[in-house]
């Protein structure tokens, strides 16, 4: 069978590709990421993507099926409990998670607050859930002239503290973040990540900037990432991913501005001579189009990801695999702000593809953790079943 020195590993955060089958448990039923914004587009243009495959796993109107598929393709269902981009990804790398993170729908406890005031020694404004940009006009001016913390939440299980890097200095930032952790990994709270939100500007014109980072919490276990890193193989961590899995099992972590960044600092490491993985995750989808239910923006953004693709595909090697994938579903017309609970589209490429298949759908997305570690010869994960017998 043969094996790969390196496999590239993209995650498309948020690109869901229809209800899962217990969509209703998580009042997602009709939720259909993909579907609803090629909808909206009149038809998605992605030709590169069709040409890999992505509309005979679920027929997406504007992208063509393809005829002799240049990937193999299926969906993913998750096994885990929760829909956030936590469970998802600790999922893709061999875990299962029973016990979903907790969400502050009402803000967070006062308990808490007033314990992360006197710490910090500044007060705190917000304490409830908001667009990331909404909170900004509604609050920053009052922020400017206080000094006090933007605190707010999401649908997510997430503590987001926003200040302007001229009021509060990144790294007094990152410290009261550090803080925050601390307090929050109490199981009474169980939030899955503390983010640092910085952002410039003055009143009507601010804008977040690169300087965002994420505290999340430890993998509940070990991941296929911690058997590649223990096995003197190379974990390339770009975007949030190594932010994602509190860096265990990364060797080298790479930051990234946008999904557009993202691509091109993937494409960079295929210039490099490693053995092991390069995964990135393109957090743009979720953040900038999902949450804020902007249906045409994300399919912008999906073409635009589409238009990339080709400069990957073009420096892989005999040895090489690309995985395309996602963590869960944002349908930008779905009710509400939240995640959806949908398959995922996963495809599979390498340069010897001349006529790929599908292949069977997957139970849980910790099939590509076992893939990986089946491909490495390392410690297969807990959960998960290896298809490296389907793409041959």
């Amino acid at each position: 069978m043969k094996k790969y020195k390196r496999i590239f590993l993209v995650v498309m955060d948020s690109v869901g590709i229809g209800e899962a089958p217990d969509a209703d448990v998580f009042n997602d039923i009709g939720a259909d990421t993909l579907g609803h914004i090629a909808e909206h587009m009149n038809g998605l243009t992605m030709p590169n993507m069709a040409q890999l495959g992505l509309s005979n796993i679920r027929e997406i109107k504007g992208i063509e099926k393809a005829v002799n598929p240049k990937a193999f393709y299926t969906k993913m269902q998750e096994a885990s409990n929760g829909k956030d981009t936590m469970t998802g990804h600790w999922e893709i790398m061999g875990l299962n998670i029973s016990q979903p993170f907790r969400t502050f729908p009402d803000g967070f406890p006062d308990e808490l607050l007033n314990e992360l005031e006197d710490r910090t020694g500044r007060k705190i404004i917000g304490n409830k859930p908001a667009s990331g940009t909404e909170i900004l006009d509604e609050l920053g001016e009052e922020h400017m002239k206080t000094g006090a913390l933007i605190v707010y939440t999401s649908a997510d299980s997430v503590l987001q503290i926003a200040a302007h890097e001229e009021i509060v200095p990144i790294e007094e930032q990152y410290r009261i973040c550090e803080i925050a952790r601390e307090l929050t990994l109490d199981e009474k709270y169980m939030v899955g990540r503390v983010i640092a939100r910085p952002f410039i500007g003055n009143p009507g014109e601010f804008e977040r900037t690169s300087n965002r980072h994420d505290y999340a919490l430890k993998p509940f276990g070990r991941t296929v990432m911690n058997e590649l890193e223990d096995n003197n193989y190379d974990v390339i961590a770009i975007g949030k991913i190594s932010d994602i899995y509190d860096g265990e099992g990364v060797t080298r972590a790479i930051r990234t501005t946008d999904n557009n960044d993202g691509m091109t600092k993937l494409a960079q490491s295929m210039d490099d001579d490693f053995t092991g993985i390069s995964f990135l995750n393109l957090v743009d989808f979720d953040a900038k189009f999902g949450h804020r239910r902007d249906p045409i923006g994300y399919g912008h953004a999906l073409q635009e990801f589409d238009v990339r693709l080709p400069e990957v595909l073009q420096k892989l090697k005999e040895d090489d695999l690309l995985i395309i994938t996602a963590d869960h579903g944002n349908d930008p017309v779905h009710p509400g702000t939240d995640h959806t609970r949908e398959y995922v589209p996963l495809i599979i490429h390498h340069v010897n593809v001349t006529e790929g298949n599908e292949i069977p759908v997957r139970n849980t997305f910790a099939d590509i953790g076992a893939t990986i570690a089946d491909n490495f010869n390392i410690a297969l994960p807990e959960y998960g079943k290896s298809f490296m017998k389907d793409i041959k």
